[in-house]
C-alpha cells in the first residue's frame, strides 16, 4: 500500500502517514444544540478509550436535499455557532460541509476542515475559495467521478496554494437510485500521496430512492468499513444518530450512537493490523 503524507491538524494529530485511523462522525444535520452535544459527548468517550482521534462533523445546511420540503438544518449562524462551542468545550476538531465560496473564509473562522460535497467537487471557485482559508480540505469524491479522475481536483486544490488535502470515498453511482463503493478506487486516489477517507454511511446511500427522500442500508455500513479499512484508509468517516428513523435527514444510512462502541472496537483491529503489515 503506498505511503502517504501525514496532515497535521492543529498539532493536535496527524492524518494519513501509517497513523491509527481517524474518525470523522456525528449526526448528518445540526438538528438542535442538544443532539449535536449528546453525540459529540458520547463519541468522544468512546474515541478516548480506544486511542482513536476524533473529529465531530455535522452540517449547518443540507443543499442538497430531495425535496424543497425538506428539513436543512439550522442555517450558517447558528450552526457554526453550536460548531464552535463544541470545540471550544469539549475540545475536540469539527468540521462541516460548505457549499458556496463566500461561505469558505466564514466557516474557517471556525472549523478546522472544510468539507467539499461530492456533487460539487469539480466546482472551480469552491475549491479555490476553501483552499485559500488555509484550513485542510477534505473533498468527497463525486459519484459521477473516476478515482484517477480526482487528479484535476488535486491539482486544483495545489494550484491554489494548498497541500493539505483529503480525498473521500462515498460510493458510485450505479444505475439509478443506487451506489456501489469499488474498493480499487481507494488505492487509486492513495496514489495522488493524498489521505483517503472512507465515507461509511452515503455509500449506502439509496439516492432519491424513496421518492422525496433518499433511501439508504445502514446493515452494509459495517461490512464496507471493515473491506475499505482492510484495503487501507486513513480515515473513516460515519453519520451517527441516537435515533436514526426520525433523523432529520439521512436516516435509513446513519448508525445507531448505541452501536458505535462495538463497530470501533472491531474497526481498530483490522486498522492495527494492516498498519503492522505496511
Amino acid at each position: 500500500m503506498k505511503d502517504v503524507k501525514a496532515i497535521n491538524l492543529n498539532d493536535k494529530f496527524s492524518i494519513g502517514g501509517n497513523n491509527r485511523l481517524t474518525l470523522i462522525a456525528g449526526p448528518c444535520t445540526i438538528e438542535s444544540r442538544e443532539l449535536c452535544f449528546e453525540v459529540a459527548n458520547e463519541l468522544k468517550r468512546i474515541c478516548e478509550k480506544l486511542n482513536i482521534n476524533y473529529i465531530f462533523k455535522a452540517s449547518f445546511d443540507k443543499a442538497n436535499r430531495s425535496s424543497i420540503n425538506s428539513s436543512r438544518g439550522l442555517g450558517i449562524e447558528k450552526g457554526l455557532e453550536i460548531l464552535k462551542e463544541i470545540k471550544e468545550t469539549l475540545n475536540i476538531p469539527v468540521t462541516t460541509d460548505v457549499h458556496e465560496s463566500w461561505q469558505c473564509e466564514k466557516v474557517a473562522e471556525v472549523v478546522d476542515i472544510l468539507q467539499i460535497p461530492a456533487f460539487l467537487c469539480r466546482q472551480t471557485d469552491l475549491l479555490i475559495a476553501a483552499a485559500k482559508t488555509g484550513k485542510i480540505v477534505n473533498v468527497k469524491k463525486g459519484q459521477f467521478v473516476a478515482p484517477w479522475d480526482m487528479k484535476n481536483v488535486v491539482s486544483k486544490l495545489e494550484e491554489s496554494g494548498t497541500d493539505k488535502i483529503l480525498l473521500c470515498e462515498r460510493g458510485t453511482s450505479f444505475g439509478y437510485n443506487n451506489l456501489v463503493v469499488d474498493m480499487t478506487g481507494l488505492l487509486e486516489m492513495r496514489e495522488f500521496g493524498y489521505p483517503v477517507v472512507f465515507d461509511a454511511t452515503h455509500s449506502v446511500q439509496k439516492p432519491g430512492g424513496n421518492g422525496l427522500t433518499t433511501g439508504g442500508n445502514r446493515k452494509f455500513v459495517f461490512p464496507l468499513m471493515k473491506a475499505a479499512l482492510a484495503v487501507g484508509v486513513d480515515a473513516i468517516f460515519v453519520e451517527v444518530h441516537p435515533d436514526p428513523e426520525n433523523a432529520h435527514s439521512d436516516g435509513p444510512n446513519q448508525l445507531y450512537l448505541k452501536d458505535i462502541e462495538h463497530i470501533l472496537t472491531s474497526a481498530i483491529q483490522i486498522n492495527d493490523l494492516v498498519k503492522s503489515l505496511n
